[in-house]
């Protein structure tokens, strides 16, 4: 059976494994789409994505266009007669791109659709207390994580995972799926299931600076929930005094303790730093401080007051 002639579009560190797998089973990846170099850090020199590293390690063609509507890179993905489209954690296709590919354009989600569907389905997980995820393939159309599904993977949340060991599970799961939903394609031997659009639906908007502080008049069992559905990254964080903030990574519920107001910190200045939430107490267990390096709170303790 002839392997299809593969696009794959993506960007982030999320998408490699994906495309090293196809690789290493001996598909036909024609050419990778990943967004222009841009300039990152200090000296502003221009950055890479993560994808394209991969992708000139391989030693694969890669485009990089500005406008995916420009007219020489359509041109240029026509010449390339492609079977099938493949994008992991790129951006909005236009019509044309996604309907180019004979087999069409299928997309990874870092969730069970329909649940979960937007820029940030794993972070949001774990924020909500769910205890079990997934991933999914579905084929892309003009509605934003609405086409039909191909594959579906569920994955247990533990108790205390946060949002970076999850992604690690999910992007090597994914990669599996991906590859598994290339094979079935090529195969016709897949049947697309519409999305169920019934019962209570949870959104996973993208992720925002305000959106990551935590509240204090909040249960225990929600802020370290909310801590790790943002740790490591972007973080969630407190207002340490009244000029400097501090992202918090690692946190445990402590029931009882004396009565305060919510906010309150508490500590013996050595070995624990209470903060007192509707419930209980939350005992951070590390964090940093703006300008600063991440610490366990021993060491932080150790060389700052509060």
């Amino acid at each position: 059976m002839e392997k299809p002639r593969i696009i794959f579009l993506g960007t982030p560190e999320f998408a490699v494994p994906s495309l090293r797998i196809l690789i290493e089973a001996g598909h036909n990846v024609v050419a990778v789409v990943t967004t222009p170099d841009k300039p990152a850090g200090r000296g502003q020199k221009l950055h890479e994505s993560d994808v394209k590293i991969a992708a000139r390690e391989l030693g694969l063609p890669i485009l990089q266009p500005e406008k995916l509507r420009d007219p020489e890179f359509l041109d240029a993905l026509r010449d390339l007669k492609p079977d099938l489209g493949i994008v992991i954690a790129f951006r909005m296709l236009p019509e044309v791109m996604w309907s180019m590919p004979r087999l069409g354009t299928f997309n990874l989600h870092a969730s069970l659709l329909p649940q979960y569907r937007g820029a940030a389905p794993i972070n949001w997980a774990i924020i909500n207390g769910e205890t079990t995820t997934g991933v999914t393939t579905f084929m892309l159309n003009e509605e934003i994580d609405k086409g039909a599904i191909l594959e579906q993977v569920k994955i247990p949340i533990g108790p205390m995972e946060t949002v970076g060991e999850l992604y690690d599970v999910l992007k090597t799961e994914g990669a599996k799926a991906v590859l598994r939903t290339v094979e079935r394609l090529s195969r016709g031997d897949i049947i697309p299931i519409e999305q169920p659009e019934t019962g209570e639906l949870k959104p996973a908007p993208k992720i925002h600076k305000d959106t990551c502080r935590i509240d204090w008049t909040w249960d225990g069992k929600r802020i370290v929930d909310f801590v790790r559905g943002l740790s490591p990254y972007p973080a969630a964080w407190m207002q340490w005094d009244e000029d400097v903030t501090a992202k918090v990574f690692e946190v445990e519920f402590v029931t009882g303790g004396a009565a305060a107001s919510c906010g309150v910190k508490d500590t013996d200045g050595r070995t624990y730093l209470y903060v007192r939430c509707a419930n209980g107490w939350i005992s951070i267990r590390s964090l940093q401080l703006a300008g600063k390096k991440r610490m366990p709170i021993r060491d932080f303790l150790a060389g700052n007051s509060v």
